[in-house]
């Protein structure tokens, strides 16, 4: 049976706080809130240190589990369990990390840990790098309907065009990976056909991860009291069964020149997903320069940060990849552990 690390990725407002309580479901599967220490620990991966010594090991698991930035309460895992096995696991960055995400599969369990945060839709490099047995499973909804669902978000400070910007960014990620990632490692589906026929939708996500399909999964209810935290009121639908309610109500929540920017801005993307076009008339010459220039800042932004990141792969103080199942074992050849001696 598979021990891959499972990512759920896409544009934000997509549903995939949905579909990661569906795969929370499974019996064998766990995917926990949100949280916020994957990244910023790899990104400040050379403060840690050399994480072969045990010592560099015990300040980065103290710091996942004290840090008020990282949200490793959501866990409801013991901090000083977690920092012990840390310290006598494989001197890893990912192996850190990845004792966070299995010792919160064991709180259930389940032999099988997942991740669900829409950013990761342009960080599936890093998060290989991390997981190298990883897979990614890339929910794709309307990008009229996410840029209407942004919008309306307590945490979403941004415009209109940022919002668009960000559903082309999360499209043209997935094309990237399409191209480029194994069939047994990338998989995508829409919002729309997962909502219209859950049951066919799962069973073809369950293929891919090589598990069994659970009837569970249908109908997540149960898994959001524990996988979705009560102050989260923007999550709220997912306490109820799977609806269609909103499922192209961009018609009544954007205004007009919204609707004519997102679909002279997004429009062959829309169509490449399947999604029709309004024929609304071609938006303003500001708007359509003002959502050009937002684009090409924030792929400038973005470039900068590859570029750092390239750079400080040069000093990595000790290995990034996780070594804690068999496939990640396997590639960074480490002996396989036998069954009677793993703790």
């Amino acid at each position: 049976m598979s021990d891959r690390p499972v990512f759920v990725i896409g544009c934000p407002r997509s549903g995939t706080t949905m579909l990661q309580l569906m795969l929370h479901s499974h019996p064998r599967m766990a995917v926990p809130p949100e949280t916020r220490f994957l990244v910023p620990a790899y990104y400040r991966r050379r403060k840690w240190g050399d994480l072969r010594v045990t010592h560099r090991r015990r300040a980065l698991a103290e710091w996942i589990a004290t840090d008020r930035t990282t949200k490793f309460r959501e866990l409801k895992i013991d901090k000083d369990e977690f920092v012990r096995q840390c310290v006598a696991g494989p001197g890893s960055l990912g192996s850190v990390i990845g004792t966070a995400f299995r010792m919160y599969a064991d709180r259930f369990d389940k032999s099988r840990w997942g991740d669900k945060r829409p950013s990761y839709v342009k960080q599936v490099d890093m998060l290989l790098r991390l997981f190298p047995d990883a897979q990614f499973i890339h929910l794709i909804r309307d990008g009229r309907d996410c840029v209407s669902s942004l919008k309306e978000m307590p945490w979403y400070t941004l415009d209109s065009f940022h919002a668009i910007s960000t559903w082309a960014e999360a499209i043209d990620a997935g094309a990237r990976l399409r191209r480029t990632l194994p069939e047994d490692t990338y998989y995508e589906l829409r919002y729309e056909d997962l909502t219209d026929d859950p049951s066919t939708e799962l069973k073809k996500i369950c293929h891919f991860l090589e598990e069994e399909f659970s009837p569970a999964m249908v109908s997540p209810r149960e898994a959001a009291s524990v996988a979705v935290p009560q102050h989260k009121v923007w999550h709220s639908n997912t306490h109820g069964e799977v609806i269609r309610t909103r499922v192209g109500s961009w018609a009544n929540r954007l205004e007009d020149w919204e609707i004519a920017l997102c679909e002279h801005m997004l429009g062959d993307r829309l169509e490449s997903m399947g999604y029709e076009l309004t024929g609304a008339p071609k938006p303003s010459r500001e708007h359509i320069t003002t959502c050009q220039k937002t684009m090409q800042k924030r792929r400038a932004s973005r470039m900068r940060k590859h570029v750092r990141d390239r750079f400080n792969r040069l000093r990595e103080p000790s290995p990034v990849a996780a070594m804690l199942t068999s496939r990640q074992r396997s590639l960074a050849g480490v002996p396989q552990q036998r069954p009677e001696l793993v703790v």
